[in-house]
């Protein structure tokens, strides 16, 4: 029997974005066929997402960049077919999900699509309710999306993936806003899809622990957006694990727990991709605890009190209480929802807190002007297009400087050190919109840093990095801490907060759960359980086995 046609045919493709010196991806060919979930692996800059963006058409047809070879979607080739027409074959959930939302309704938003292919009534109606069911939002679905968290955001970006009833759905980070139970509603709504075996995923993620259940194959750019690894999921990571670290791909936490261990001289065979193999690995293996993390407190440097944030008539935060020590790293955490990054931006001044509520190193946000304000607190937005406003990455870095009239030598100086640490030294003279998304995490964090602040704040600050580049950050962060600056976090990520935190703040429904010693917290899991929120599954079986793995 002769097999079927695959759903996508990439031939030599590469791509040159404006003012690139050179094409990434470089030369990539692979097909997908139906009934395949591909992960896309690569280390921030390799060209995932600019690849994503040629299987649709926008790449050549929307953004600027250069396009050699040939792509296929469903027999269409995309260079020479519209980019509407296209959309029938390939649907696309982005990175961000804002710069895809354009209605006021939730279901509007998921109708989009579907009305615009002329599809009869009933069968629009069907898919938008099919869909907001699918990802938990139907019950929501006539507020603005604007209302909706970062994390609501992702999912209605994902409906709208949906119900195009496209063969291939291409998702370019889907669950990075998310919490531990959006992650599990997001692929159980994924897995029934693929599980009629007519459509095909081509999955961009760096949370691999929930992917690695769900994927089938996994082809892997190199840092010059070659294709040096394609096949099985499993087989990929487990031959090439040492390989794929040296070149900055995440891994399962599991497997990096294991090679970690390894290098303590335990031996694992296979080397496990999950919580549940390493822990029936475990049993023989016995590994000296690190030293326990020093939670000294210094004075508050940060106090929040009765801290009340309305939006419209919506409490967003409720009598908050807090204190946050001197020289410490605290992460804010809790459910999408909780309030988190409200919180975080009114401790840095974003959204203005009500006077005498909050103080920042003596200083109340409500009422400091922007300048004073940034001399004390840097603040880094989950979403790094909020804050660029200059056109190039070495302007964008300076522009701080400037406003304090430093002198041009220590600009110039201070930038090159910057670019240097956050590996844009190729990038300077590149608008900062032409970044791939971790790119533009990385300078970001740079243009937050550069003013040397005593607190610096950050809204999701590893989101869409690689494991070499979020590795970098949280050590600059935990040196900027030995230095005495305070840092705040607000993440998704448990298994971060566990790792490399001092302190940890749970939210839940805008009201401060839990705060403490990150290492006190952690022992109770009901902690985590009574705010919607899970320890990672890495966390608990290393607990049970008397385990502390360092990063």
């Amino acid at each position: 029997m002769r097999p079927s046609a695959p759903l996508l045919r990439v031939r030599e493709l590469s791509l040159t974005h404006a003012d690139a010196a050179h094409p990434s991806p470089r030369a990539v060919t692979f097909d997908i066929a139906a009934g395949e979930v591909v992960l896309l692996l690569g280390p921030s800059g390799s060209g995932k997402s600019t690849l994503t963006l040629a299987l649709n058409g926008l790449i050549p047809h929307a953004l600027p960049a250069t396009m050699t070879g040939t792509v296929e979607a469903g027999g269409l080739d995309t260079a020479t077919t519209q980019t509407a027409t296209l959309s029938t074959q390939v649907a696309m959930v982005f990175q961000d999900p804002d710069a895809q939302i354009v209605t006021g309704t939730v279901y509007d938003e998921v109708a989009f699509g579907p009305e615009n292919l002329l599809l009869p009534l009933d069968e629009v109606r069907a898919r938008v309710e099919d869909a907001l069911r699918r990802v938990g939002l139907w019950e929501r679905r006539d507020e603005n999306p604007d209302h909706l968290s970062g994390g609501g955001r992702q999912r209605l970006a994902i409906a709208c993936a949906l119900a195009m009833g496209s063969p291939l759905i291409v998702l370019d980070e889907p669950t990075a806003n998310l919490d531990p139970q959006g992650i599990d509603d997001v692929y159980a709504a994924l897995t029934d899809v693929i599980a009629a075996g007519d459509r095909a995923i081509l999955l961009v993620e760096h949370n691999l622990d929930a992917a690695m259940g769900f994927v089938t194959r996994t082809i892997v750019l190199d840092r010059e957006g070659r294709v040096v690894f394609d096949g099985p999921a499993a087989e990929v990571i487990r031959q090439h694990a040492d390989e794929l670290v040296a070149m900055g791909v995440w891994l399962p936490a599991a497997t990096l727990a294991a090679l970690r261990l390894r290098e303590q001289g335990y031996s694992f065979d296979p080397l496990p991709l999950s919580p549940e193999e390493l822990a029936r690995a475990l049993p023989s293996v016995t590994v000296s605890s690190r030293p326990a993390r020093s939670t000294t407190e210094g004075d508050a440097i940060i106090r929040a009190r009765g801290l009340t944030v309305r939006r419209r008539r919506t409490e967003i935060l409720q009598g908050i209480d807090l204190d946050l020590a001197e020289g410490g790293l605290t992460a804010i955490v809790g459910a999408n929802g909780a309030g988190k990054t409200t919180l975080i931006q009114a401790i840095a001044g974003v959204v203005p807190p009500p006077r005498g509520m909050v103080s920042v190193d003596g200083m109340d946000p409500g009422s400091a002007s922007p300048r004073d304000l940034a001399s004390r607190i840097g603040f880094v937005f989950q979403n790094p297009e909020h804050q660029f406003i200059a056109h190039t990455v070495f302007d964008e870095l300076a522009h701080g400087l400037r406003l304090r009239h430093a002198p041009d030598a220590e600009i110039a100086a201070r930038v090159e050190e910057m670019l240097a640490r956050f590996g844009l030294e190729h990038k300077a003279d590149v608008h900062p919109f032409l970044l791939s998304g971790g790119e533009k995490r990385r300078l970001s964090v740079g243009t937050a840093l550069i003013t040397r602040p005593r607190v610096l704040a950050l809204d999701e600050p590893t989101f869409g990095q690689d494991r070499a580049r979020a590795s970098e950050l949280l050590e600059l962060l935990r040196s900027l801490r030995a230095e005495g600056t305070t840092i705040v976090i607000v993440t998704h990520d448990l298994q971060l907060v566990a790792e490399h935190t001092t302190h940890t703040v749970v939210l839940k429904d805008g009201r401060v759960h839990a705060a403490g010693p990150t290492s006190a917290l952690f022992q109770d899991e009901q902690v985590f359980a009574g705010a919607g929120l899970r320890l990672p599954a890495l966390q608990r079986v290393l607990a049970s086995a008397g385990l502390e793995v360092a990063p």
